[in-house]
């Protein structure tokens, strides 16, 4: 039995504006109810696309247009189009980091994608590595169909590439005229610092896709996403949906919920998560400081842990398990499922108590699950 659930990355119950979505909702019944009884199209809801037009617009300065964006069931539903649209049918190759979203990991593989992990940094994805691995599949002829990134608040290392290693990126995607795909899910669970921009606020090019999500900042069941993109390769990734639309109620109950922008709820949801994070850092600080080292996100719903190369994973599990614990290993992440010694930490959802009671229970578990007591030799979280 889950007491301690730092395995699923769900965003705080606690702060789901319960009356206000209420009320929403109350709203778009009286004001779309026979729309209720069409379908939406490839498009989706447009009160919904201009509210993320507005949003999108309000955190990088640059003007959107509500007619390059398109509603998705989920960002995940974003990210298997573009899959679709994009591969060819043979030596289909997508470009990652080393370790990914595991689900995006599963869609990619699951309609043929070869997928090529780039080491990761502090930073996120290593642009040298970048570099020496597209000359490389450049001179084998083998070049990828895009390549996909996680660029803030990576999941699951929780990295956030600044501003000049995006740039790097986008003119190494130019120099060898890749699309690039920039997943957003987690942007606007932010806690403090500067936003660093998106790239499609960065290069105009047509080969910029952005994926957007409504999972992480208000709620995974609403299944509300999108797509943004410039023409031509908005209709060729829309045009591969064959569900006839998103769940149109869902995005006129939350596209009046956003009414008036969408920052008063994300200023109430970030300051709670800020808190359980600091929770989570603290927690791992006291605990487990001599054996381990993590990631200390400014924004995300993840901490990334590394642990000494002698613990072995499998025992942790059990272990962890046995006492209430779960969290979800390194090697589902990464892209070959490799047996990295890594482990995430989904604090979004977890109670305060809970959090201080469960990262002593993982720090016995992982000490009862190593083969030394050797402290760490290692200072990088990479």
């Amino acid at each position: 039995m889950a007491i301690y659930d730092f395995a699923v990355g769900q965003t705080n119950p606690e702060t789901f504006p319960v009356e206000e979505f209420k009320q929403a909702a109350i709203r778009a019944i009286d004001a779309e109810h026979e729309q209720f009884n069409r379908y939406p199209g490839n498009k989706g809801h447009e009160g919904l696309r201009k509210a993320m037009a507005r949003r999108e617009s309000e955190r990088e300065g640059v003007p959107v247009d509500p007619e390059q964006i398109a509603i998705m069931n989920g960002s995940m539903q974003a990210v298997t189009l573009v899959g679709q649209a994009l591969r060819q049918g043979k030596d289909d190759i997508v470009i990652t980091e080393e370790f990914t979203y595991s689900g995006t990991i599963s869609a990619y593989k699951g309609i043929g994608l070869e997928m090529v992990g780039i080491p990761l940094d502090d930073h996120g994805m290593r642009m040298d590595a970048l570099s020496e691995k597209l000359k490389e599949l450049s001179d084998a002829d083998r070049l990828p169909r895009f390549i996909y990134a996680l660029t803030t608040y990576q999941n699951p290392t929780g990295t956030c590439m600044p501003k000049d290693r995006k740039q790097e990126l986008i003119s190494l995607a130019a120099e060898y005229d890749l699309p690039l795909v920039e997943d957003n899910c987690y942007g606007d669970v932010h806690f403090e610092g500067e936003k660093v921009p998106s790239m499609f606020a960065m290069d105009d090019s047509p080969n910029q896709i952005y994926i957007g999500s409504l999972s992480k900042i208000l709620a995974p069941g609403v299944r509300l996403g999108y797509l943004l993109a410039k023409e031509p390769m908005f209709s060729k990734i829309v045009n591969q949906r064959f569900d006839a639309g998103s769940n149109y109620f869902a995005a006129a109950v939350v596209a009046e919920f956003y009414k008036n922008g969408i920052w008063d709820h994300c200023e109430v949801a970030n300051l709670v998560l800020k808190k359980k994070r600091d929770l989570v850092n603290a927690g791992l600080q006291e605990h487990l400081s001599d054996i381990c080292v993590w990631s200390n996100p400014v924004g995300g719903l993840f901490m990334w842990v590394r642990l000494p190369e002698d613990t072995d994973m499998q025992k942790l599990i059990e272990v962890a398990n046995n006492k209430g614990f779960f969290f979800a290993p390194g090697f589902a992440f990464h892209v070959d499922y490799a047996n990295k010694p890594y482990i995430r930490l989904a604090f979004g959802h977890v109670p305060d108590d809970l959090i201080k009671e469960g990262i002593p229970v993982l720090a016995s578990a992982i000490k009862h699950s190593r083969t030394s007591n050797e402290r760490r030799n290692f200072e990088t979280l990479f």
